[in-house]
């Protein structure tokens, strides 16, 4: 038995799930739930559907182009069943897995990043532009030290006038 494909979402479809809709030409449309076939019924695009996997390929939300997605296409030429064959497809099955796995995890960091890239971006230019509401913590410090020079600098008129004084006692 096979799992089929969706017409429409592109989702799973398991044997005895689903909707099977047969048009005049002999075409066979495989359809995982009603919302899907009332959507094509309705003559919808599933490239403009936002929950369908065609929108999210043509939006750049999921990996499009891999040479992962050769291994999953239908191949309709009957073998003869052989044990070293299919344990060796099993195994090839989940190493493809792994790597499909790995490729579309670095596909969403890398569109993570851009949005970082971006969000910083529009804080830059949201600070930029409100500057005058930000009241910088670097003018308290400027006022800080000035009033500390200005301490500084009467303590030492203080203690040359102390100084003076001696001087002038030390004379009489």
């Amino acid at each position: 038995m096979r799992i089929e494909t969706c017409y429409f979402c592109s989702s799973r479809i398991y044997p005895g799930h689903g909707i099977q809709f047969v048009r005049n030409d002999c075409k066979i449309f495989r359809f995982c739930r009603s919302k899907c076939h009332a959507a094509f019924k309705k003559r919808k695009n599933p490239r403009k559907t936002r929950w369908t996997k065609a929108y999210r390929k043509t939006v750049g939300k999921e990996l499009a182009v891999d040479p992962a997605f050769e291994f999953e296409k239908r191949r309709n030429v009957p073998v003869k069943y052989n044990r070293e064959m299919w344990s060796k497809v099993i195994t090839s099955m989940k190493k493809v897995e792994e790597i499909r796995q790995k490729r579309t995890n670095t596909h969403i960091m890398q569109r993570l990043r851009k949005g970082r890239e971006l969000e910083e971006d529009k804080d830059i230019k949201e600070v930029q532009r409100n500057l005058c509401l930000i009241r910088s913590p670097a003018a308290g410090l400027k006022n800080k030290h000035k009033a500390e020079e200005a301490e500084d600098e009467k303590m030492e008129e203080s203690e040359d006038s102390e100084v003076e004084a001696e001087a002038i006692a030390v004379e009489n």
